[in-house]
Order: structure tokens, then sequence, then C-alpha cells
């Protein structure tokens, strides 16, 4: 790849993907709505907007897509910006998609054969859940932080929990020009935990008392509305708890290492790398 262009250049999974190419002599240009200081190939992008998306392409040969986050029903968006690409030139597309999605005709589902059908080499990547949840911002961070405590509705059920890293480097593995695989990519840690067991972890790494508390799929919709989200997409994000106690997640796959060469990163060893100190949460 000569150009690759890398959407949502500032988030969690961007940013490294943007920093694992340009380590290896890949032209990358970043791609958010907003100004990033020093990143002189950084373009202002907006899925609102598509007037952005021909300077966002020009000359671009592979692109890293994340969908927009706001858009329960993104394929319109998405799918005139593809279009922009291809007539641009580019040839591949690495989907950041989810495990916990599959292909259906509307929302975040339609994406995965949208892309396939108008790119001529489409990767679609699966990956379970970040391990980045336990630090930072996110809520399950903030739990953790504030009250020592993890909220779910998974019950006992378990994940393979993905360093976002990981993630990248396969990204980026394919983007560079790896061979795209046949089947599902669904990208996994080394070993799936429940809550209960991950909490046991964070304690240990943290030195901080961690517990998790498991509720019901209604407490958690309303808590998460409590929040500001509104009901449906509360009772969505709740619904996949519910999938994982279920079952969905609690699988182990090799797909980190057959594309990158080396093994996932464990989630005690991701919070020893953001702990090194023993620091809480």
């Amino acid at each position: 790849m000569r150009t690759v262009l890398v959407t949502g250049g500032t988030g969690t999974t961007g940013r490294r993907v943007a920093h694992f190419l340009r380590a290896r002599g890949v032209a990358v240009r970043t791609a958010s709505r907003h100004p990033v200081p020093g990143d002189h190939q950084h373009v202002i992008f907006d899925w609102a907007a598509p007037e952005t998306f021909a300077a966002a392409v020009a000359g671009v040969d592979g692109v890293f897509l994340v969908a927009p986050i706001s858009d329960a029903d993104p394929a319109a968006a998405v799918g005139g910006f593809l279009d922009a690409a291809v007539a641009a030139g580019t040839r591949r597309v690495a989907l950041l998609s989810s495990s916990a999605v599959t292909d259906a005709p509307s929302g975040l589902g339609a994406l995965p054969p949208l892309v396939r059908d108008r790119v001529p080499e489409a990767a679609v990547l699966r990956p379970s859940w970040f391990m980045q949840n336990f630090v930072g911002s996110h809520p399950v961070a903030a739990g953790i932080r504030e009250r020592g405590e993890i909220v779910t509705a998974t019950g006992r059920g378990r994940v393979a929990f993905i360093d976002p890293g990981d993630i990248a480097a396969v990204a980026g593995h394919l983007l560079f020009g790896a061979p795209i695989p046949d089947g599902e990519l669904i990208l996994t840690g080394p070993q799936a935990l429940s809550y209960d067991e991950a909490a046991a972890v964070v304690s240990e790494v943290t030195g901080t008392a961690v517990r998790h508390t498991s509720i019901t799929v209604e407490e958690l919709t309303t808590a998460i509305e409590a929040g500001g989200v509104p009901h449906d997409y509360a009772r969505m994000l709740a619904g996949l708890d519910a999938e994982i106690a279920g079952g969905s997640e609690d699988r182990i796959t090799t797909t980190v290492r057959d594309i990158t060469g080396a093994e996932p990163r464990s989630f005690r060893d991701f919070l020893l790398a953001a702990h090194p100190a023993g620091k809480a949460a």
C-alpha cells in the first residue's frame, strides 16, 4: 500500500493502526472531524458531510474504516464513502466491526456485506470486547475507580477480551498487504474470562479490591438510560450483556496469531502495562 486512510484516526484503535503502519514506512492519512495539531497528514472528515469524502480518499490505496458510532443505520453514509473511495482507486478496506454484530439488512450488521460488495479486497474485523474498557474513561473503568465495582448483566458468561493493540496489528498487517484469509475474522484474546474472574485479576494487579455485581437486563437498561442514553439504544446495549450471559462470547480464536505471527496479549499483561505501579484503575 502506498497510502492508507485511517478513519477514526484519533480513536482507540485508529491511532494504533496509524502508528503501526507509519512504523513500517507506510504513508498514513488520518481523518476525523477535528484538527490534530502536529499531524500534517490529517484531513477533516465528517460522515455527515459527504463533501469531505473526496479529499480524504484522493490517492488512497487502502482504508481502515470505522463507521459513525452515532448513526444507528450508517449504511447510506458508508456506501457513499465507499463509492468515492473505489472511484479514487482504493482497492482494500479493513472494516472494524464487532464479534457481537452479525450480518443484517440494516443497522451495523448491514456494513460487512456492503463493504464486501463494493470493495475489491475487503476484510471485516470482528473483535471481542476491548480490554481498554477497564481503563481510562469507559463506564466499566469509572465504576472500578469510583466504587470498586463492575456492574453488568452478563452473569457467569465469559468474554475473551482483546487488547486494541492486537486489533490494530491485525488491521495493519492486512493494510500492509498481507493476504486476506477466507472466512470470519473473529479476533479474541488468549483467555475467556467471566466478569467475576476479570474483577479478581484487576484486584490482584491494581491492589484495589474490585467486585462484579450482576444485575438484570432491565436494571442495566435503566442504569444506562440514567446516563442520558435513549431507551432503545440502552436496551440494545443491555441486550449485548444478555447475549454474553448466554455464551455468545465464550470462544477463543487463533486469528491474531495467524495474521500477525504473534500471540495476543493476555488480560493480566494488559493490566500490568496499564498499571505498572499497582495504581487503582
